[in-house]
């Protein structure tokens, strides 16, 4: 009995001390090379998704037409509203304005409702279709 006991406590000894030499030999010093580029092309992200230019999500359209009249109803936008960001988007033959960088459809769904009670023409897309999105 006594040789069983001390045989489970060397196996458990032996375990433990693998376990323990396994853990401590994962410990270490990792050093990464970037390329000094990366944080360049990251603000660019940034900004470009600040400008709603690099976007999966949808948007509202407020006018499309002459430049002179896309410029009239961005500042009546800016006077009115200033929760979501505007900005005019040029598409060959008209210039576009277009309104906030919304990550779901619900979300654009009710800032629309509140953004069609001063422009009633407004509605929902996603950037890069050419049409009114329907779902």
């Amino acid at each position: 009995m006594a040789h069983k006991k001390i045989y489970n406590l060397l196996i458990l000894c032996f375990f433990g001390i693998s376990i323990i030499s396994k853990v401590s030999a994962q410990t270490g010093i990792v050093t990464i090379d970037q390329d000094p580029r990366i944080p360049q092309l990251l603000d660019l992200k940034k900004s470009l998704e600040k400008d709603n230019k690099l976007t999966d999500g949808f948007t509202i359209q407020l006018y499309y037409g002459t430049l002179g009249k896309a410029n009239s109803v961005l500042g009546n936008y800016r006077n009115k509203y200033s929760k979501w960001p505007a900005s005019i988007e040029y598409e060959t033959p008209n210039y576009k304005v277009w309104v906030g960088n919304f990550s779901s459809r619900l979300e654009a769904d009710r800032a629309l409702i509140e953004i069609q009670k001063n422009f009633p023409t407004a509605f929902i897309l996603k950037p890069g279709k050419n049409k009114k999105d329907e779902g």
